[in-house]
């Protein structure tokens, strides 16, 4: 996780159909100004290297989910797939982002209605938020690129019993991907202001004196039934995979998820003990 402290770290809010209602945030985003309805909301920053907020202390964990001292607060975790960035600029813009690798994340949030903004519910401290260790290089994010064969998939361990946790769903599934996605990403990145939940992040971007890379997790996938009604616990496991349908498919996957062969050929995988900080 060393690696990753240089990082910029940022979520995308509403890239899947349906996810925010059944996280019960749509409501945050009504009175947004979007050009595209069915696209995502806006950006949120879960982590900005040396920033002196909250948000300045590193989340990220390979293996742990750190519960807020808070017992009484719910925290659900949050299947996505985080692309692994570069960032190029040019008079304090940014002009490109260019993915390079890609991993399964848990964008691990607290259910706190009310909050005045995103991130807010997404980092409460060290061990708040997942990222897998073993990553996996993109060829081309374009259609047709790597990518494009591979699901995501994602499971609680209660009690020795492992349940679905989230719908498997096609990475190509997302409201915005490939081209559009990034072009989307970049204009966020230049324009969003400080306007409802969201936040001014070109502003973080510069202060934190243009990151060279950036960490940006795309939006979670919809729940289970299960899932949507599941908050974390200590001494859960969540775990979230992804697959190359091309050498699997998801009841093979839970087979192996349930062995605990998280390395499967085919396989990245994410797997977190829940434990109270």
């Amino acid at each position: 996780m060393e690696r990753f402290k240089t990082y910029a770290g940022f979520g995308i809010a509403g890239n899947f159909a349906l996810h925010l209602e059944q996280a019960g945030e749509a409501e945050d985003f009504k009175d947004l100004d979007v050009v595209d309805e069915n696209g995502p909301k806006g950006i949120f920053p879960f982590y900005i290297p040396g920033r002196k907020t909250q948000i300045g202390v590193f989340p990220l964990s390979s293996d742990t989910v750190l519960l807020p001292q808070d017992s009484s607060l719910n925290v659900q975790a949050e299947p996505e797939v985080a692309l692994l960035c570069s960032l190029k600029y040019e008079n304090g813009h940014v002009i490109s982002v260019l993915p390079y690798a890609f991993a399964p994340y848990n964008d691990c949030s607290i259910r706190r209605p009310g909050a005045s903004k995103i991130s807010e519910k997404k980092n409460w401290g060290a061990q708040s938020k997942g990222i897998g260790a073993k990553t996996v290089q993109i060829n081309s994010f374009a259609k047709g690129g790597s990518m494009d064969g591979w699901h995501i998939a994602s499971f609680l361990r209660r009690h020795g019993e492992l349940f679905r946790y989230g719908e498997d769903a096609a990475l190509v599934g997302y409201s915005y991907f490939h081209e559009k996605l990034l072009a989307w990403i970049v204009h966020q990145l230049n324009t969003q202001t400080d306007t409802g939940p969201l936040e001014p992040v070109h502003s973080y971007l510069e202060e934190a004196g243009y990151p060279e890379k950036m960490i940006i997790s795309i939006g979670a996938t919809r729940y289970t039934a299960y899932g949507e009604s599941t908050f974390l616990q200590v001494g859960d496991e969540i775990i979230v995979s992804l697959y190359d349908t091309s050498c699997c498919d998801a009841d093979t996957v839970m087979q192996s998820v349930d062995a605990g062969a998280y390395d499967a050929v085919g396989m990245s995988t994410l797997a977190q003990r829940v434990v109270r900080g």
